[in-house]
């Protein structure tokens, strides 16, 4: 990881912050073309924790860190994230294992950020 692809990851975790309360504990980002794949560890909450112990539970996150962090990126779009990268936020894909609380996000941006950042 570069020190863009570094302070991407501190972008991801301080708009995660500040949108859902709590950011991942560890991020490892990754430009390839124009996506910035983000690994992510730690990111449930001690009672998301308590509620994945059942079944219906972890469907019920599962759907929360997904669909619903979608969401929130298109109702607020990441400003600072297309600043940092001088680049369009056009889409985002999102999962999440409960049981292993690691999540991966692809943000696609409008040009090849590898080209512009891995030099």
């Amino acid at each position: 990881m570069n020190k863009y692809e570094a302070e991407f990851s501190n972008l991801v975790r301080s708009f995660r912050k500040k949108h859902m309360g709590k950011g991942p504990s560890k991020i490892t980002t990754t430009f390839c073309k124009n996506w910035a794949i983000c690994e992510m560890e730690g990111n449930l909450s001690p009672v998301e924790r308590f509620i994945a112990s059942a079944e219906e539970g972890k469907q019920v996150l599962r759907a929360a860190r997904t669909e619903m962090v979608k969401d929130m990126y298109q109702k607020h779009p990441p400003e600072e994230m297309e600043e940092f990268l001088g680049s369009k936020f056009v889409d985002l894909f999102v999962d999440i294992d409960i049981d292993r609380d690691f999540g991966m996000s692809i943000f696609v941006f409008d040009d090849n950020i590898e080209e512009k950042f891995n030099k």
